[in-house]
């Protein structure tokens, strides 16, 4: 079976509600977490957006999760982090690993802000800042709690101390993630000890199919591994199962994945980005299309992605079907790691 291989199956979910009930779609997204859990599945992923109705605040969302959890893994992707500061984003990565009990998974991407243009003088100004992915790099270090002097410095409340990123979550620099669509990033992922991310989106370099451009990111990440811990993969794919859906959901499944299938059919912009097709149909149909993707056994951990703009019911019923699916395509692994 395609799936048989996998140790580690994840969701990721966008958070999205609606501007006047903002409340109810997070609670919504809270409960996702919480049905995951209950149905096995070994992390729940929420993205984060800007500028938009969905979680712009990954840490705050996840913070809230660790109380709502108990033996899930959390994870964001990814953060963009041309809107954070290192430092201090670190300081709150920190506080959520803490709450979970180490369970936390940290995604990032590097880049100016695509909307410093709108945002204005409500961010400081972004002439002559580092975007690289130097900005990760700042982030791995200040998780690493290493001392920051070498002498305790008074004037804190509690008295002299030596200076460090507090809390220090132990670890957590192990669980950090880079969503890599180029071979540039990938190597970079691979020489500073960031796991890779890979879901639908990819650059096209010397070749316009997106599985084997695919094929080569994973390629050049591995080949750039240089540490002692095994490096780490999670490959996403938008799937959506129909097995308990209703004849009116699956038609609405069915023409969502079409209005999107064109966009696959070749290469877009200066990059050269390309999509892979979503992926929609009874459990049996979505098992036979995986059994013939070839970066699947490449990978050993998982990631169904789910799509913006759906119902809280829908991504219930996707989550708790996919879930079957995993069951019926794998004799040799449970979906329930616990």
């Amino acid at each position: 079976m395609p799936l048989s291989h996998l140790n580690h199956i994840a969701f990721l979910v966008p958070g999205n509600y609606e501007d006047d009930d903002p409340a109810r779609g997070l609670e919504d997204t809270l409960g996702l977490f919480e049905l995951g859990e209950r149905l096995g599945y070994d992390s729940a992923w929420v993205r984060q957006r800007h500028l938009e109705r969905g979680i712009s605040s990954a840490a705050t969302f996840l913070a809230a999760a660790t109380q709502r959890t108990r033996t899930i893994g959390l994870g964001t992707a990814v953060i963009q982090l041309g809107y954070e500061n290192p430092f201090r984003l670190a300081e709150d990565l920190a506080t959520v690993d803490i709450l979970s009990h180490g369970r936390l998974n940290v995604g990032v991407s590097a880049g100016p802000p695509p909307f410093a243009h709108l945002i204005g003088d409500l961010i400081d100004p972004v002439e002559g800042l580092d975007f690289s992915h130097a900005r990760a790099e700042k982030l791995a270090r200040a998780l690493s709690g290493k001392p920051l002097a070498d002498e305790a410095v008074a004037g804190n409340a509690a008295g002299a101390q030596v200076p460090r990123l507090r809390p220090v979550a132990k670890g957590l620099t192990n669980r950090l993630w880079y969503g890599g669509g180029s071979l540039r990033s990938a190597a970079w992922a691979g020489k500073a000890g960031f796991n890779l991310l890979s879901g639908n989106i990819i650059t096209g370099e010397g070749t316009d199919d997106f599985l084997t451009a695919q094929r080569a990111l994973i390629a050049r990440f591995r080949a750039e591994w240089r540490h002692e811990r095994p490096a780490r993969v999670g490959l996403g794919r938008v799937i959506l199962p129909t097995d308990s859906a209703d004849p009116a959901t699956r038609r609405r499944y069915a023409d969502f994945v079409a209005s999107r299938t064109e966009r696959t059919r070749q290469p877009h912009g200066p990059r050269r980005t390309l999509f892979l097709p979503d992926i929609v149909g009874t459990t049996d149909e979505i098992l036979e299309t995986l059994a013939r993707d070839p970066v699947l056994p490449l990978v050993s951990e998982f990631r169904l992605e789910l799509p913006y703009e759906f119902e809280a019911e829908d991504y219930a019923q996707i989550i708790t079907d996919f879930s079957t699916l995993l069951k019926k395509g794998s004799s040799a692994r449970s979906v329930a790691n616990g």
